[in-house]
């Protein structure tokens, strides 16, 4: 960026105070022209631009950065960046204002007034996104994952803005303090070095990856770095030798080479491929790629011959990228020959307009194209350069469950694709180890769901099966297929995974309740079960065994969790107390008047003098083990035979309900003890979830994130059915249960979660 320092003119308020500012050559112009002709053919870009860094200039006056420099000059970095790639007026005068709202007291409506709805909506976006963190706890994380990708979707123009202020905070990132640069980097290469490489915009996505390398390895980017330049003199002698022969063949054949030059990898990518194939650095070879650029398509295929017959081709080696453009729109022909001293050479093969593409990405549709300037770049189902980010939304939609969410996004968003074809040609991206199935639902749900096989170049072929670039995929349905849990152990795809469990749970529960009324037709008999079903004693039969709804108690019935007997005498108890309630009194007056029973010593192992039970003071008594009630429950106590107490039982435990009416006592809990360490109460649950290895670890691991202890573990699992995992946890209250059970169910591979105890399994949360 050519930068000069010059008096402000007069034509903007901020320069009245006679200061002078380095300040770029196009700014200084765009000043300069404003002043001289602020009617002419550009004075309303013109005018947009000036009078956003004049207000900026402003506002940001006697604010300085931590380098000590005056603030102003990061918008016009940023301003200077959105330029450079193409930006429109509105965006160089929101790279101007990016930072106002969230520094100053300038309102939302007052940019809108001042600059117009498109530049506000602009800043505004930009502002919410500065306050996302993605290294957050897992559901803010996520939280904030889905606001940016929904504000990309509106306007794809407010995450170029926060690429190119991420860029220019990396490029100063040295006067922050070590911990902080170690996060800016990191947050930087996870989320926004992937998502510049997602919208193709090269120049940031290296520049970006480089600069997080030498914060968060500083040791291995001063060695590769060293090694680099070590190396420069007789690469590019050996390059440049290459190129005169190359442009003196392909002239001679009257391709028109705009460019031909090496251009050296940049070091955050060498390093990656050191790793990744464990070599050392004299054994990387194409360090830099030889680029060649023409005019048109044809001329890339013709110059590709021209290289292959000057150089041996390393098979396996070529990549057709015009053919199949990467879904950020790179197109380019990659070949590795085997050049000069008979080392590898990468070659890359391009017309100009590819090029741009290559650089600047989406924002080479405004910066190069001959409609000039950018309309909102807004997300339409025509516009293929935005596959990838409706597949993303599509995904947010999916997956509800968060650590599920950035898994998937870090795992699949940005990793490169595979690119399949259908029996008609059309070009399917997915995620690289993609199989059929994966193919399937991609096409269409239902084909998913009735998939019996698929041909992969016209054989015949297993379904997890990992697909390659160029394969032919045709997948054969069968009207009473279905999917299996099988295939959730090879799917890579979440919309794939996520509606294989869809459809799981939706079979599933259908097929349970039908059976649940089957076992009560058995009992009741057909005639008036469907009336009996609406009434309000089943319900209440319902809500005693903890389920919402009848048709949950049904689920419930069909699966397992209940017996017929259990539902019967439930509702049986419940009609004979309706009709006693009519004649006798209150059942809980007469339990009040009561004597109380022989007292007994109360021994306990907490420092407290308070007992948690208000009603049973000085008196042996112990939590029941066959329900586990917990605070915020209500509850009652069974006086026991012999010495064992009283115990305390949640109501509605069909133990306390069979016990006599005399041995009963009415208590409640005490209000917790807001002081000290809070107690906590067993209980036990049982999670009925899709059999998948890591299930049980990530089901533990929402529990750690709680605080909460796991006393025991169990899984009981069988071929081709659900796992059943069984969990002892200490629990403060009920309000935390009740968070608990909500966190665990909305996770995708749980079916079902209930409260269980020894004695009454029918007892739930």
């Amino acid at each position: 960026m050519n930068a000069t320092t010059i008096t402000l003119p007069n034509t903007v308020n901020a320069a009245e105070a006679s200061q002078s500012l380095e300040l770029p050559d196009w700014l200084q112009e765009c000043l300069i022209a404003y002043k001289s002709d602020p009617k002419g053919d550009r004075a309303e870009e013109l005018s947009l631009i000036c009078r956003a860094f004049n207000f900026a200039y402003e506002l940001h006056e006697g604010q300085y950065r931590k380098s000590g420099e005056p603030y102003i000059a990061h918008p016009i970095a940023v301003a200077s960046l959105l330029r450079d790639l193409g930006g429109d007026k509105a965006m160089i005068a929101a790279g101007f204002l990016h930072d106002v709202v969230e520094d100053t007291d300038v309102t939302l409506e007052e940019i809108e007034e001042r600059f117009g709805a498109e530049v506000r909506q602009l800043v505004e976006g930009v502002t919410k996104l500065s306050k996302f963190n993605f290294s957050s706890k897992t559901e803010r994380q996520a939280e904030n994952f889905r606001r940016m990708f929904l504000a990309m979707a509106k306007d794809i123009r407010v995450i170029i803005v926060k690429l190119a202020d991420r860029l220019h905070n990396m490029r100063t990132l040295e006067h922050l303090k070590p911990e902080k640069q170690r996060s800016i980097a990191l947050e930087t290469r996870e989320i926004f070095a992937p998502l510049a490489n997602r919208l193709g915009i090269g120049r940031l996505k290296w520049e970006l990856e480089d600069l997080a390398f030498k914060y968060l390895e500083p040791e291995a980017y001063r060695a590769v770095q060293s090694l680099v330049a070590e190396k420069r003199t007789d690469r590019e002698a050996r390059l440049e030798k290459v190129s005169t022969m190359l442009r003196e063949r392909l002239t001679s054949l009257g391709i028109n080479v705009r460019e031909i030059k090496g251009r050296p990898k940049h070091l955050y990518g060498i390093y990656q491929k050191m790793q990744r194939q464990q070599k050392e650095f004299h054994e990387i070879y194409d360090i830099a790629a030889l680029r060649i650029i023409v005019d048109t398509k044809d001329e890339c295929y013709r110059a590709l011959a021209v290289v292959h017959d000057a150089f041996r081709p390393i098979p396996g080696r070529f990549k057709d990228y015009i053919g199949l453009p990467k879904p950020n729109r790179y197109q380019s022909l990659h070949t590795t020959v085997v050049g000069l001293n008979g080392r590898p050479m990468e070659v890359q093969i391009r017309t100009l307009e590819m090029h741009h593409i290559a650089e600047y990405g989406i924002a080479a549709h405004w910066k190069y194209k001959e409609t000039g300037g950018s309309s909102h770049a807004q997300l339409s189902q025509e516009d293929e350069k935005f596959t990838w980010l409706r597949q993303l939304l599509e995904w947010q939609n999916d997956l509800k469950d968060a650590q599920e969410y950035v898994d998937n996004l870090k795992d699949n968003l940005f990793e490169d694709d595979v690119y399949v074809f259908t029996p008609k040609g059309d070009v399917v991206a997915l995620a690289q180890g993609a199989t059929p199935v994966d193919f399937a639902y991609h096409i269409h749900t239902e084909i998913g769901h009735h998939m019996k096989g698929a041909r992969i170049n016209g054989r015949w072929s297993v379904l997890d099966t990992p697909l390659q670039n160029g394969d032919i995929v045709e997948i054969i349905t069968q009207k009473n297929a279905h999917p299996s849990l099988d295939w959730l152990n090879f799917v890579v795809t979440p919309s794939a995974r996520n509606r294989i469990r869809q459809w799981y749970k939706r079979s599933r529960r259908e097929e349970n309740v039908a059976r649940g009324r089957e076992l009560l037709e058995k009992e009741l008999g057909k005639s008036g079960l469907e009336a009996l079903l609406k009434s309000e004693p089943m319900q209440i039969v319902a809500e005693r065994c903890n389920y919402q709804t009848v048709e949950d108690l049904l689920a419930a019935l069909g699966y397992g969790e209940l017996t017929s007997n259990q539902v019967v005498n439930r509702l049986r108890e419940i009609t004979i107390k309706a009709q006693q309630a009519e004649m006798e009194t209150d059942e809980a007056d007469v339990l009040t008047e009561l004597p109380p029973p022989t007292p007994a010593r109360h021994v306990t192992s907490t420092t407290s003098s308070k007992s948690p039970i208000a009603g049973v003071e000085g008196l042996l008594y112990h939590l029941a083990k066959c329900c586990h009630p917990v605070p915020g429950e209500a509850i009652v106590g069974v006086v026991g035979r012999g010495s064992r107490g009283i115990a305390i039982h949640r109501q509605g435990c069909v133990n306390a309900e069979n016990a006599p009416v005399e041995r009963l006592i009415p208590v409640k809990w005490n209000p917790i003890d807001s002081n000290g360490r809070p107690q906590t109460y067993p209980v036990d649950i049982q999670i009925e979830a899709i059999d998948r290895v890591g299930v049980l670890k990530d089901i533990l691991s929402r529990l750690s994130d709680q605080n909460i202890n796991v006393r025991n573990a169990g899984v009981k699992t069988s071929s081709g059915k659900p796992a059943l995992i069984s969990l002892s946890i200490d629990i403060q209250d009920r309000q935390q249960l009740d968070r608990t059970f909500d966190r665990i169910k909305n996770m995708s591979d749980v079916i079902d979660i209930r409260r269980v105890g020894q004695v009454a399994p029918d007892l739930v949360k």
